[in-house]
């Protein structure tokens, strides 16, 4: 039940950041639009509420509520993120705005965009610590919980690899095209 659940929040995600993006821009209906957007996090209630309810009714802490929690971590982590830039998006496809800004693709501005995002995997990945440890208190089982902690680690060997690969950009940082300086592609990257 918690799987299918997680799949109907992420379909769910989905058909309501369309239907909002459509009455924003398609329909001209702005509130409304921004109503349906501003659900989306009801989404994820939902799920922790049945993922606890889950757990409380009996059933063994499984791979099924690691997923819930991490699915939750990377909404909250990444979710806002995701709908601001599809907004933009929508925005100047259907509403007649500026293209959105891309991120920077060269030198520091790239490693600080970089360093921005595995910010929301670290934010992902510490709401779902705290979630999977709730649980694991709620539990109150140590023999029953061994695979909740294991998607607490889960959690954060993904933003250690994400780390890594965001602190690759610091180290060594995407040099521009030859002749072409970053402040100049930067200048380019704002008009497009």
């Amino acid at each position: 039940m918690v799987v299918t659940l997680i799949i109907v929040c992420e379909i769910g995600f989905w058909v309501l950041l369309a239907a909002g993006l459509a009455f924003r821009y398609l329909l001209r209906m702005p509130r409304t639009g921004m109503a349906l957007l501003l659900c989306e996090p009801l989404l994820e209630v939902v799920l922790l509420v049945v993922t606890a309810l889950d757990l409380k009714n009996g059933a063994d802490p499984s791979w099924k509520h690691g997923l819930a929690a991490l699915y939750i971590g990377y909404t909250v982590g990444h979710g806002h993120r995701t709908v601001k830039w599809l907004d933009g998006h929508a925005a100047h496809r259907l509403g007649g705005a500026a293209r959105p800004l891309g991120p920077p693709r060269y030198g520091m501005a790239r490693a600080r965009h970089e360093g921005a995002v595995w910010l929301g995997t670290v934010t992902g990945a510490a709401v779902a610590t705290v979630l999977l440890q709730l649980a694991i208190w709620y539990v109150d089982e140590p023999s029953r919980t061994g695979s909740l902690e294991s998607w607490r680690y889960a959690a954060w060997r993904a933003a250690g690899i994400h780390g890594v690969v965001a602190l690759s950009y610091w180290i060594w940082p995407r040099k521009a095209p030859a002749g072409e300086s970053e402040v100049t592609l930067e200048k380019e990257r704002v008009r497009r």
